[in-house]
């Protein structure tokens, strides 16, 4: 189950709900005993591939392509410039760049009356308030827990 907290900006003074993410990460190992679970692989074989995926990944996208992981979603690189830009087209150039990123877009689909569903959030999420203990099963199963990219730490 899912958790939030409520949270007052500083922006406009409005009060809005954020949500929580509780307890540590979940880890490869854990991924890889679930995957085993959902599958005919063993632990060991999901471990490897989930292990070795960031590296393949990696080799792709430093080769210009993105990644498109079928119900998970689409991973690209975006660049960072230094300074105010440059007056012509020619001017521009590698040094520019002082940073990379991975970006990651949620895979989703379309129904027909124009809702848009992403594959790694459930249709139906009950929310509950943070009260800072977990209340809920964090089963795998019986919900999922959401996180913001905020830059909040984790609680619980």
């Amino acid at each position: 189950m899912p958790y939030y907290k409520k949270k007052k900006k500083k922006i406009n003074g409005k009060w809005y709900p954020q949500s929580v993410t509780v307890g540590d990460p979940v880890t490869t190992d854990e991924i890889a005993q679930l995957l085993a679970d959902f599958s005919s692989a063993s632990v060991g074989d999901t471990y490897n591939v989930l292990k070795n995926l960031a590296r393949a990944m990696s080799i792709y996208m430093s080769n210009g392509r993105s990644v498109k992981l079928d119900g998970v979603g689409t991973f690209y690189y975006t660049l960072t410039a230094a300074g105010q830009g440059v007056d012509t087209p020619e001017e521009v150039n590698a040094n520019q760049i002082v940073g990379v990123r991975v970006r990651f877009l949620p895979e989703y689909s379309r129904a027909s009356d124009h809702t848009a569903t992403r594959a790694l959030v459930p249709d139906k999420l009950k929310w509950e308030e943070w009260g800072g203990e977990a209340t809920g099963s964090t089963t795998p199963g019986t919900g999922g827990e959401d996180g913001d990219d905020s830059g909040q730490g984790t609680f619980g």
